[in-house]
């Protein structure tokens, strides 16, 4: 990878695409200040504002899948207990994948339209490319794979050394964290998966609205 190439990757959006995000040309509303990079605490907030939707949804389609499942497995020919446990090609080839797709949809449907999830949006948040554009599907898919690099690796180097399911979640929450740690660290304020995806998450100036009054003395 080249200099010029890190050196993008190290930078928020330039000034000139920090300014075209900026809502602009609607009468009665003043914006406030300019699109800086987010703070950790913030993204770690809108994170857990966003889990509590995600798991909702990734219940309601385990809920779905899981029914479907044991409908298949009952229509072999196996007792109604034994297929209380779904088997484990099904798992593996059906529910962990449709939980990886959901996710990714869920992110990259936000991410596409607006820049921002529901969460992001309660705490101005929005993440956009480089040069301050919305996401692609691609980059989408790079970026929430980015987040997983080192959640993953701590997971493994957890499970390595306790060889058991909690040391391995718990390693892999703190690989999670670490991602936003970093931006404490890091000179541009970024996360380890901004800097590997080329992303970033900016945190957006605040809309002031006239009043309603106000808006109609000025009409008159």
């Amino acid at each position: 990878m080249s200099k010029q190439r890190r050196s993008n990757l190290s930078k928020p959006p330039t000034a000139s695409s920090e300014k075209g995000l900026r809502p602009t040309g609607i009468e009665g509303v003043s914006v406030s200040g300019e699109p800086e990079i987010a703070k950790a605490a913030i993204r770690v907030i809108a994170i857990v504002y966003d889990g509590m939707l995600i798991l909702a949804l990734l219940f309601l389609v385990g809920t779905v899948l899981t029914v479907l499942g044991t409908m298949m497995t009952m229509e072999t020919g196996v007792t109604s207990d034994q297929a209380q446990t779904l088997p484990a090609w099904y798992r593996n080839l059906v529910l962990t994948p449709a939980f990886i797709v959901t996710l990714i949809g869920f992110y990259g449907l936000f991410w596409r339209r607006a820049g921002q999830t529901l969460g992001m949006q309660t705490w101005r948040l929005k993440t956009v490319d480089s040069q301050g554009q919305l996401l692609t599907w691609s980059k989408t898919v790079k970026r929430i794979l980015a987040a997983c690099v080192v959640p993953v690796i701590c997971g493994m180097i957890g499970y390595a050394f306790h060889n058991s399911r909690s040391a391995m979640l718990f390693s892999a929450f703190f690989g999670l964290m670490f991602n936003y740690l970093f931006c404490l660290f890091n000179r541009g304020g970024l996360a380890v998966h901004d800097m590997l995806s080329g992303t970033v998450t900016l945190k957006m100036p605040k809309i002031h609205h006239e009043g309603l009054f106000k808006s109609l003395r000025k009409k008159k």
